[in-house]
């Protein structure tokens, strides 16, 4: 997906009413592909498709079996099962990222759409700070401390490493509040 693209969701749901709905609520911020059995949804599916939303119970091939084939094929993109289905342990193994039981809200699937596309986004940026450093590491490797200082392309690389280091931290920040929030809540629970 490019800057000026629409992020493109693939909705897999068998029931058309539910499809179009889903379709509906989506279009004016997302490119919508639908599908309605699994082996449409793999035909569907390829590089442009950055969110999946799937029902776990499709006639035929069942959304765990296209969730299963769309991971052996290597696909890399964002799942959320959308199903009826209350989850049990089963849903441990399964290669999904989202789970939302019906019937959704319209907020509740543009929220979901939203984090699944900023958690790929921050993947992404693990993925370049990463390369950067390891760019960096070269440098310093193969150049003396003058030439470092000298290079306007080194000042750049270090400016964009410390930009993805406070990005990083400002979600790891995030993740402790979660934490933070979720064992709060646990306490709580655990108190009535």
């Amino acid at each position: 997906m490019t800057a000026t693209e629409e992020p493109v969701v693939l909705v897999v749901e068998d029931e058309p009413d539910v499809g179009e709905t889903y379709e509906l609520w989506l279009a004016g911020d997302y490119e919508v592909r639908r599908a309605s059995t699994g082996t449409e949804a793999l035909e569907a599916l390829d590089e442009d498709v950055d969110v999946v939303l799937l029902d776990r119970m499709l006639p035929g091939m069942s959304g765990e079996a296209v969730l299963s084939e769309l991971r052996d094929r290597g696909h890399d993109v964002q799942v959320a099962m959308v199903t009826a289905v209350d989850p049990d342990f089963d849903i441990v193994e399964m290669g999904f990222d989202a789970y939302v039981t019906k019937p959704p809200t319209r907020e509740t699937l543009l929220e979901t759409i939203t984090d699944l596309l900023e958690r790929r986004e921050r993947t992404d940026r693990v993925r370049e700070y990463r390369a950067l450093l390891s760019k960096r590491a070269a440098l310093e490797g193969g150049k003396s401390g003058t030439e470092l200082v000298e290079s306007d392309a080194y000042d750049e690389l270090e400016e964009r490493i410390a930009a993805l280091e406070d990005d990083l931290e400002a979600d790891e920040d995030r993740l402790l509040e979660d934490s933070e929030f979720v064992g709060a809540l646990r306490d709580f629970e655990e108190s009535d």
